[in-house]
């Protein structure tokens, strides 16, 4: 006898519809009001979650509204919620046409936020919807110290974090694997802002610029040159810092957050730097950023530079943000060939040993 599919759970549904809300990027307070709900009848377990709806109780839990009890009271009764039909309606298509045959080459994403930064979700969560996303790998990479508006990781903290991993990669090994990493922000002078030798025991350092985005052109270059040469930097996250249009669906998004102009810099010696030291060029897949714009994507390829397409998520559904850059990265002929996170992890850690840059 071949048993059924499993049937829906609440707590699975409340996390799917946040998934999806998130990947067409509503506004936060909507996909936070689902995964509270989540986190809030998940300790009831099955039968106590149906005796709440037998008894018209549901509501009175913190956290659960008019509209989470309604998805909540659906699956009880057997039914597949009404809000999750919709939202899966229009989840069947790529995000954006075009791109197709990028996606299919990664294997993992090298940018992404958990709430240890910026981010709005717990690392499991993050890691369960990468795997379900079918990756093999993903980043791990919250921000630095310096980012206090972005609740950077001090060492300790980040050290604290190391260990989480390892506890995550022990559950989902061998086929699946969260690096080590860091969004590291690039010093005024060209520093990295952590602890080298604790950024020496990462597999993956993203270095980017987030402060001083408007810095004279030549002490940018200087800036972005020096961070590029330390053979502890893997790749250069968001080379420009542009924002084409309002950001939407990050915790840490300010309201009325608008657009924001390219730094100025001289792209062909950052670049040559890049081919020279084998530092990846991120291509940022946020709709938001699209960094680094067409122009000096190409200019990059010509330079023969290697490229690490990633999300930026801060939340589980941004993940599937990848769309975006894909779509970008084949319009504009990137070689797949160049892409690192196409290449099979270990291949990818090889590559990213700060040795390698020396």
């Amino acid at each position: 006898m071949t048993a059924g599919p499993h049937p829906l759970e609440p707590v699975d549904a409340l996390r799917r519809i946040a998934f999806l809300l998130e990947r067409e990027r509503a506004e936060t307070r909507r996909v936070e009001a689902y995964r509270k709900a989540a986190a809030v009848i998940l300790p009831l377990g099955e039968q106590g979650v149906r005796d709440r709806v037998t008894a018209g109780t549901l509501t009175e839990l913190p956290g659960i509204g008019p509209s989470t009890s309604a998805v909540i009271e659906q699956v009880v009764a057997g039914a597949v919620p009404d809000k999750l039909t919709d939202l899966e309606s229009r989840a069947g298509e790529p995000l954006v046409t075009g791109g197709e045959r990028v996606r299919e080459a990664l294997r993992g994403d090298l940018h992404s936020h958990s709430d240890w930064s910026d981010g709005g979700s717990p690392i499991e969560e993050m890691v369960a919807s990468a795997m379900e996303l079918g990756h093999e790998y993903l980043a791990l990479t919250d921000h630095s110290p310096r980012l206090t508006v972005a609740h950077g990781l001090t060492a300790d903290r980040l050290r604290r974090q190391l260990a989480v991993v390892d506890a995550v990669n022990a559950h989902t090994a061998p086929g699946f694997t969260l690096l080590k990493a860091i969004e590291v922000d690039i010093l005024d002078d060209g520093g990295l802002d952590q602890d080298p030798d604790l950024l020496a025991e990462l597999d993956v350092r993203v270095a980017s610029v987030h402060s001083k985005l408007r810095m004279e052109r030549a002490a940018m270059t200087r800036r972005m040159v020096a961070a590029v040469r330390n053979p502890l930097t893997s790749v250069l996250g968001h080379c420009t810092g542009r924002r084409v249009s309002p950001r939407r669906g990050d915790r840490g998004a300010r309201s009325g957050s608008g657009t924001r102009p390219p730094s100025d810099f001289d792209a062909a010696a950052v670049f040559a730097a890049c081919a020279e030291t084998g530092t990846a060029v991120e291509i940022n897949s946020r709709p938001e950023r699209q960094d680094p714009p067409g122009e000096l994507l190409r200019q990059a390829i010509e330079a023969g530079c290697l490229f690490a397409l990633s999300t930026d998520a801060h939340a589980p559904g941004q993940l599937d943000f990848l769309d975006y850059g894909c779509e970008r990265a084949q319009r504009h002929g990137v070689p797949l060939e160049r892409v690192v996170n196409t290449w099979p992890v270990e291949r990818l850690r090889e590559w990213a040993r700060p040795s390698n840059g020396a």
